[in-house]
């Protein structure tokens, strides 16, 4: 794998462009801007799709000619099409799909308290909106022996109190990946990754508020995650590399998962 580019929203270097594209979901930000990154790259072009007008075009225009952005709200099937067209105009082609965009549920509601529009709302991001764009790409990644990445995390197989609207939207995001991957293969792999504990922020703030030593020293890795280390892993299932890979689940926790934790 390359080494990863730098996310201060610019690229010290870029490979030369291959010719194939890839759309990537939640953009603007974090995870999905560490991926579209790393992808430009190794010589992609990239889609950054986000829902944040200002940010994504402005990240867009940093990272370079081999970005381009559209807004998107992924729960919205006629965006969705409107925005399958528009980088079917752009480029004529679609190799990649990464389905990273996601709402976390931002006041960990308890039970009691959680409304449905709000359960609603998450799963129609969460969930409803990979169904969307597999269900508009499919086509274009199929002429292509394209992939799609699902963005799922570790809180699919493990909790903290109040969080049942995400944790069962990436429960459900399991379960598709491995549908889809039967579903449209052997045109189209399908795959998804798992993030544990990843500090997604600007490159400035990981670097002005740095975590505290135990942050890192509680996993079994040595350290908390960083977008990179998605971002390295994304880019291998969407190559050719991972030709035999498709409907499995990979998680980048730092072995948090295997960790036996019990109080004394």
């Amino acid at each position: 794998m390359s080494e990863p580019a730098t996310l201060d929203w610019t690229l010290e270097t870029a490979a030369p462009s291959h010719g194939r594209v890839a759309l990537v979901t939640g953009a603007a930000r974090g995870i999905g801007l560490g991926i579209s990154a790393w992808l430009i790259a190794e010589g992609w072009k990239v889609v950054l799709a986000d829902t944040d007008r200002l940010r994504g075009s402005k990240v867009a225009k940093a990272l370079g000619g081999n970005a381009w952005f559209v807004a998107l709200d992924v729960s919205q099937e006629n965006q969705v099409v409107t925005s399958v067209a528009e980088v079917l105009g752009q480029f004529g082609r679609l190799d990649a799909l990464i389905n990273n965009a996601a709402l976390t549920d931002p006041y960990n509601t308890p039970l009691h308290q959680l409304p449905l529009s709000e359960w609603n709302r998450v799963l129609a991001t969460n969930l409803g909106g990979p169904l969307l764009l597999a269900k508009h790409c499919a086509e274009y990644l199929r002429a292509h022996k394209g992939a799609i990445v699902n963005l799922t995390s570790t809180r699919a197989r493990q909790s903290e109190p109040n969080g049942e609207a995400y944790a069962a939207s990436k429960g459900g995001l399991l379960s598709l990946t491995h549908a889809l991957a039967v579903s449209l293969g052997p045109d189209i792999r399908v795959n998804a990754v798992s993030p544990g504990w990843i500090d997604a922020r600007d490159p400035g703030a990981r670097r002005g508020a740095p975590l505290d030593a135990e942050d890192h020293r509680q996993h079994p890795a040595g350290r908390v995650g960083d977008v990179e280390d998605v971002a390295s892993l994304v880019a291998w299932l969407v190559s050719e590399d991972a030709g035999f890979v498709t409907g499995q689940e990979f998680i980048v926790d730092g072995g948090m998962t295997r960790k036996m934790i019990y109080r004394d």
